[in-house]
């Protein structure tokens, strides 16, 4: 099994309920595949860089886990036909990091 991290930003226009509910959403489906979820960060609302989609804030979640090497492509999958998420990146970490 790999170590792997994943930052996604989700619409901070959202109520707290709907954003819990898309974490949770994202972590059971982490869970589901047989990874294993290590820690959850939520950093919470922030202004974003530049402004994506005429939204100038967003919701920000770090997330590391472990898994087979199939499965980030699947969470990519998922956080690309989400329309709450607004950007997301998937990295391997090297065991040095992890």
């Amino acid at each position: 099994m790999n170590k792997y991290e994943a930052m996604y930003i989700l619409e901070a226009d959202q109520t707290d309920e709907a954003i819990a509910a898309q974490v949770e959403k994202f972590n059971n489906l982490v869970a589901a595949s047989g990874a294993q979820l290590e820690e959850t960060k939520l950093w919470g609302k922030r202004r974003l860089a530049y402004p994506i989609n005429f939204k100038n804030d967003g919701y920000y979640v770090l997330m590391h886990f472990a898994s087979a090497p199939d499965f980030p492509t699947e969470l990519e999958r998922n956080f690309k036909i989400d329309e709450h998420v607004v950007r997301y990146m998937v990295i391997r970490l090297e065991d040095e990091e992890a």
